[in-house]
C-alpha cells in the first residue's frame, strides 16, 4: 500500500465518525514529513494543526491552508508563531494575548485554554480565571475569540472529563455568545468528545499512524 493509499484510508475512517456538519477537522501534523501535508491537502484536508513554531513555518510555507497552532506558548515564539498560524488554541495568559495583539496586523482565530485541574504543567486556566482572559482579547482590535480548548487530565475518564467540559463551555457561552466553538478530542478520545459537543477535533496518530516512540 502507498503512503497515499495508507493516508486516504485512514483520513476516511475518521471522517466517517463526524456525523455533524460544524465539526472541523484539523489534523495534527508534528512530526510527519511535509510530503504527507501535501498529500492530504490533496485529499482535500484544509486544516492542519502543530505544536512547533518551526515546523508550522515550514509547512505552511509548502501547502496554503488553515494553520492551526495548539501548543504551549512561549513569550519569545509568539511573534513567530503569529507570522504562520491563521488560529492558536492555547492562549492563557494575560501577557501573550498583549504581545499577540503587539505582534500581527492580520485578524487572528483564537481559543483560550481551560484546564479542568489547574495542573500548571499542562497549561490552561481554571474556570473562573477564563472571563479576565476573555474580556482582554474582546478589546483587541485583531483578535477573534472562537470560543474554549481543552485537554483532560491524563488519569481523567475521558467522558466525564469532556461532560464537564462542555458544561463550562455553556456557562461560558452564555457570557461569551460569540465563542460558541469548543476544540477538544484527540486521535483517542475525538468521538467521545464530539457526542459531548466539541466543534474542533485535532487527530494526528489515527490519520498519520503511530509516531516514533521517542516524539
Amino acid at each position: 500500500m502507498s503512503r497515499r493509499e495508507e493516508l486516504a484510508e485512514r483520513l476516511g475512517h475518521v471522517q466517517s465518525k463526524i456525523s455533524r456538519s460544524d465539526v472541523t477537522l484539523i489534523v495534527v501534523t508534528k512530526t510527519y514529513p511535509a510530503s504527507d501535508v501535501q498529500i492530504l491537502h490533496e485529499l482535500g484536508v484544509r486544516n492542519f494543526g502543530e505544536n512547533r513554531s518551526e515546523e508550522g513555518a515550514e509547512k505552511s510555507a509548502i501547502v496554503g491552508a488553515t494553520w492551526h497552532f495548539q501548543g504551549g506558548i512561549q513569550s519569545r515564539k509568539l511573534r513567530d508563531i503569529a507570522l504562520w498560524a491563521d488560529v492558536i488554541h492555547s492562549l492563557d495568559n494575560s501577557g501573550h494575548i498583549s504581545k499577540l495583539e503587539s505582534a500581527t496586523q492580520k485578524s487572528m482565530d483564537v481559543f483560550l485554554q481551560l484546564s479542568l485541574d489547574g495542573d500548571p504543567s499542562r497549561g490552561g486556566v481554571i474556570e473562573s480565571e477564563l472571563a479576565v482572559l476573555a474580556d482582554q482579547v474582546l478589546a483587541t482590535a485583531n483578535l477573534k475569540l472562537l470560543g474554549l480548548m481543552c485537554v483532560p487530565p491524563v488519569d481523567a475518564d475521558p467522558r466525564k472529563a469532556f461532560i464537564e467540559i462542555s458544561q463550562i463551555h455553556r456557562r461560558f457561552i452564555s457570557r461569551y455568545p460569540g465563542a460558541s466553538s469548543l476544540s477538544a478530542g484527540m486521535s483517542g478520545d475525538y468521538e467521545i468528545a464530539m457526542d459531548c459537543g466539541a466543534t474542533h477535533i485535532r487527530v494526528g496518530s489515527s490519520i498519520l499512524g503511530p509516531r516514533a516512540p521517542h516524539e
